[in-house]
């Protein structure tokens, strides 16, 4: 439910431990136009809680999902690195879990960049998808998309119009869900018995090697390891039998589940993954104290670099204006009298301003016409590609600053 967080969203627990109040901020796909700049900016609690009973990182407030998601300006198909994951994702799930005919739904699935690599391929395809303007670029790529929320209820009349699902997949979408039991309860009803579900999620393990905390924003309500997964499932009447990294999105597990007594053994990498969560210390709260300070370290020593940049008279220019950047942003209070401007490429964001701190954020073609001394990398993620992409920027004399996990220049 909406609003403030009382007890753990996966077993109840009502002792939540907070160990990163990253305080109260705009949301981090909420960019404005400079004509409202004089308007009230809603904004909303953003803490990091662990529950010590099952080990769920969570936050502690929810924004209701309609004001995040019913227009949404995050397409998976902007970035040439994901459109190429997908691909080879919808060649695994249609080759490993459907037949000639059978069903495959894709629960936020965004403007269609994995379903539509089935477009033909002998399967039926449904995505569901909630983002009003990004079902419609969907269905104009040939993806069959219903605009809605995914719960129980959608769940039962999907499998009631369409039958269940041989194959349902969620990718990026798992930290956003609110209610948790109706969701999973959700793919329950719609998976066809020995069918499977295959989730991809933002790892905890990388997210803490790494201190990715500006993967913390209103949207993900929960960074997972694989322990909490295990739990929430089985209360569901379904098995994890399968997982493995992914490199997507500063490090990503997809994990496979069945119906309990499915006809799929249970991998030894469900195992490792587990011993390795728990010699990493993400079962405890001490890990989570440590990561804290590492955080508070890194904002000391960006804020100092960027500072001694722009004292010696450097321009400084921003590159993705990611949900993730505004975290950073906002949470080290970095705003336009240090970085000019953000570049993108998603049209979506070009001509508004960032969230909180109002960053103008324009076309990636300024970078040729201007050429500012350095590039701050909000999208680090991605940074392999956009320093790819911008090898004209680089050998024209200008440099990359890449923020996660230690401030680097490149």
């Amino acid at each position: 439910m909406p609003g403030k967080v009382e007890k753990c969203r996966i077993c109840g627990n009502p002792e939540l431990k907070l160990f990163l109040p990253l305080g109260t901020m705009a949301l981090a796909n909420s960019f404005i136009k400079r004509e409202d700049l004089g308007k009230p900016e809603p904004k909303f609690p953003l803490n990091a809680v662990f529950c010590e009973a099952c080990g769920l990182v969570q936050l502690d407030y929810v924004v209701p999902p309609e004001v995040l998601f019913s227009h949404y300006v995050y397409f998976s198909s902007t970035s040439e690195t994901l459109r190429r994951h997908f691909a080879a994702y919808a060649h695994e799930i249609h080759d490993g879990f459907t037949a000639p005919g059978s069903l495959v739904v894709e629960v936020a699935s965004n403007d269609g960049v994995l379903l539509k690599n089935l477009v033909g391929k002998n399967v039926k395809i449904l995505g569901v998808e909630p983002a009003t303007n990004i079902a419609e670029v969907a269905r104009k790529a040939g993806v069959p998309t219903l605009n809605e929320f995914f719960s129980l209820q959608t769940a039962k009349r999907i499998a009631k119009e369409y039958g269940k699902a041989s194959a349902i997949t969620g990718n990026n979408v798992f930290a956003h869900v609110g209610d948790l039991h109706d969701f999973v309860e959700g793919l329950r009803a719609l998976l066809a018995p020995g069918g499977a579900v295959l989730i991809e999620v933002p790892y905890l393990a990388d997210f803490y090697r790494k201190k990715e905390f500006d993967t913390i924003y209103h949207e993900h309500l929960a960074v997972y390891s694989l322990k909490p997964l295990i739990r929430l499932f089985g209360m569901h009447g379904m098995q994890i039998f399968d997982v493995k990294a992914e490199p997507v999105q500063g490090g990503s597990i997809r994990f496979y589940a069945q119906l309990a007594g499915g006809p799929r053994k249970v991998s030894p990498r469900v195992a490792e993954f587990l011993e390795e969560e728990e010699k990493l210390g993400l079962h405890g709260l001490k890990a989570y104290e440590g990561f804290s300070r590492d955080v508070a370290a890194m904002k000391s020593r960006l804020v100092s670099m960027l500072g001694g940049m722009r004292r010696e008279g450097k321009r400084i220019a921003a590159y993705g204006a990611a949900a993730k950047g505004n975290t950073l942003l906002n949470y080290f209070q970095i705003g336009p009298e240090t970085i000019e401007y953000c570049v993108d490429r998603n049209p979506a964001k070009v001509g508004f301003l960032t969230p909180g701190m109002h960053i103008p954020v324009v076309g990636v073609e300024r970078l040729a016409e201007d050429k500012p001394d350095y590039l701050l990398i909000l999208a680090w993620n991605l940074a392999e590609e956009i320093m790819s992409q911008q090898a004209e920027y680089k050998n024209a004399g200008g440099k990359f600053i890449i923020p996660i996990p230690e401030p680097r220049i490149v």
